[in-house]
């Protein structure tokens, strides 16, 4: 039988996207927020396969794969709530509001998120939409795309003696330039990972300079980690904007000694000679 249409309801409470009719005797459904990893659906976990089986409606990102897709049930309803760069589908309070309506109308929702719901997933956000609202919700981690692509091309998050520790950042912020600790993640012998940086790539290698992070250090861009036109893109944190440029699709920006050791399909499209003997000098090391 076909679903209600989705409609707002005068007496429901203010900005709450309500489903169907009456709840009474109506038994809670649940919300599950689903990590559909980085694209690759063999990363999957069978945790977010059985939750995705299970489902009666899917709400999902726009980067979640068909093929991921096509794992839920044929009779489930899929809603996509896609948001880029200025460009959102449905605000974020707007997600909240429609998981949890969902959910009161007695479906099994899968909220599926690229990557990990709580990793720059805005997961907790709609975890607590949920508490209030007293809907059951269940979390299932997903493989984040900086592991996907640490893998895929080779390059370590943490090696002895070159990357002693990882941090994960975000490039984007919603008002300005994002509020890091740049002299932290300037220091030697470590990792930075910055997730949706390809547009301020410059500022933050101009940033990561300034406070002492040498412009010669390995840097890795990958585009599309884990799937089919997966790109890899080697160069050096001086010539990190340049090779930017032309990325086009999700990346991560990975700045750190042991990005010398990434594999690339095909040479790194280097500023100049300096950065390549650069690149050249930290993969003899």
């Amino acid at each position: 039988m076909a679903r209600s249409p989705i409609r707002n309801v005068a007496n429901a409470k203010p900005g709450l996207v309500v489903v169907g009719g009456t709840r009474a005797n109506r038994a809670l459904g649940a919300v599950w927020l689903v990590g559909a990893g980085p694209g690759d659906p063999d990363l999957l976990t069978f945790r977010a396969f059985n939750a995705l089986r299970g489902a009666d409606v899917v709400v999902h990102d726009g980067l979640v794969s068909d093929e991921i897709l096509d794992l839920a049930p044929s009779r489930a309803r899929r809603i996509n709530v896609a948001k880029r760069k200025s460009r959102h589908t449905l605000p974020q309070d707007g997600i909240n509001q429609l998981i949890v309506a969902l959910a009161l109308d007695g479906l099994n929702v899968v909220r599926l998120k690229g990557g990990d719901p709580f990793l720059f997933g805005r997961g907790g956000e709609e975890l607590a939409a949920c508490r209030e609202a007293g809907v059951e919700c269940h979390v299932v981690p997903g493989v984040t795309a900086a592991l996907a692509a640490s893998a895929s091309a080779g390059a370590p998050l943490t090696h002895r003696g070159g990357a002693q520790a990882v941090t994960f950042v975000t490039g984007h912020a919603a008002h300005g330039e994002p509020d890091l600790d740049w002299g932290a993640l300037a220091r030697p012998n470590q990792t930075v990972v910055v997730y949706m940086g390809v547009s301020t790539a410059g500022l933050i290698a101009e940033r990561l300079m300034a406070a002492g992070r040498a412009g010669s250090t390995p840097a890795l861009i990958v585009e599309n980690a884990s799937r089919a036109d997966e790109r890899r893109i080697l160069t050096t944190l001086s010539g990190l904007a340049q090779a930017a440029q032309n990325v086009k699709g999700p990346a991560l920006l990975m700045v750190g000694e042991a990005m010398a050791m990434a594999q690339v399909q095909s040479p790194p499209p280097l500023t100049g000679e300096g950065d390549r003997e650069a690149v050249e000098g930290a993969l003899a090391a």
